[in-house]
């Protein structure tokens, strides 16, 4: 496990105290939490946030990537707009939701939890979501495009490749209408390093979380 980058605890109890617990519990999804979110709900909403925007900028070094070969994921940084998932439970589950959430989200308190007003197709709700300083270390600054080639074609960790993760995010944004322009010119350029790729018979190493030999569409995806 990580050193923790900050005391989480402190922000979960902050957390419960603003919401309060007298009300159903909303958290906003913007990346793996729309297609995994690990936790039970009662009703899912599209969700329209204002001021913030989902971007691939922010460094795993365990889920999608080592110390070594750092991937990416996303976070949810300041400026624009995101759409995602917004997802309501019931107020007698929210204690244990957050505490499972933090868990999963915050075990080195890399993210800056915030309630925030989405607009869905009922109305105005207020969710927590999981937002990313720039100032944080795991924030990635710009990246070149040959960066973005060499993390897609190379950053592993213990869930999966970067690849996978960015094409499973897209898969289900796309499932639920939304669109997203930024990540699919991103995959556009894996799938041009793929491509000129393709004749190489050396795989790179590390690329494959388990030792199975992969078949010939796996690769030509890089993707177990």
């Amino acid at each position: 496990m990580p050193r923790p980058l900050r005391d989480p605890q402190p922000m979960l109890e902050r957390a419960i105290e603003e919401w309060g617990g007298h009300e159903d519990l909303w958290i906003f999804g913007y990346g793996s939490l729309i297609w995994r979110p690990e936790f039970d709900f009662s009703e899912r909403r599209p969700a329209h946030l204002h001021g913030w925007h989902r971007a691939l900028k922010m460094w795993s070094r365990i889920n999608r990537g080592t110390p070594q070969c750092p991937g990416l994921v996303f976070g949810l940084l300041s400026g624009g707009s995101c759409r995602g998932m917004v997802f309501r439970i019931p107020a007698a589950q929210g204690l244990e939701t957050l505490g499972r959430l933090w868990l999963r989200e915050m075990p080195t308190g890399v993210y800056d939890p915030r309630w925030l007003d989405c607009v869905t197709p009922h109305g105005r709700v207020r969710a927590l979501a999981f937002t990313l300083s720039r100032r944080s270390p795991n924030f990635t600054g710009e990246l070149s495009e040959a960066r973005y080639r060499e993390i897609f074609a190379h950053a592993c960790g213990r869930y999966g490749t970067s690849l996978e993760y960015a094409r499973q995010t897209l898969e289900e944004l796309q499932r639920h209408g939304i669109h997203d322009a930024a990540l699919m010119r991103l995959l556009r350029l894996a799938e041009a390093e793929l491509s000129e790729a393709a004749d190489c018979p050396r795989q790179p190493a590390g690329l494959y979380p388990n030792t199975q030999a992969p078949s010939s569409t796996n690769n030509q995806q890089e993707n177990p």
